[in-house]
């Protein structure tokens, strides 16, 4: 028989760790990509967290709340990806020969 965790991990922090990844990812494809493909550059982008999310909660492995967890950090992914994407197309409507 296997004796419990005295102290398991917290479940939420794969959560954050791709919430953090989204931000970094987002800000760094908004910088780095070429303006006509930046919108293709953060779909493969989000696809990879996705796929990253999937990793983190298999690793912490526990089957409890495992939806809910993958769930939250998609969710709070795209959430986080389409604020940033957003303010760098509004950043782009603005034009380069004013100031």
């Amino acid at each position: 028989m296997t004796e419990p965790a005295l102290a398991p991990r917290n479940a939420f922090v794969g959560v954050f760790v791709v919430w953090g990844a989204a931000l970094v990812a987002s800000v760094a494809a908004g910088i780095l990509a070429p303006e006509p493909t930046r919108m293709t550059w953060e779909l493969i982008m989000f696809g990879g967290l996705v796929l990253l999310s999937f990793a983190v909660q298999l690793w912490y492995g526990s089957v409890r709340g495992f939806i809910f967890r993958v769930a939250c950090s998609v969710l709070g992914a795209l959430l986080i990806t389409g604020l940033i994407s957003a303010g760098f197309g509004l950043v782009g409507l603005i034009p380069s020969g004013v100031g």
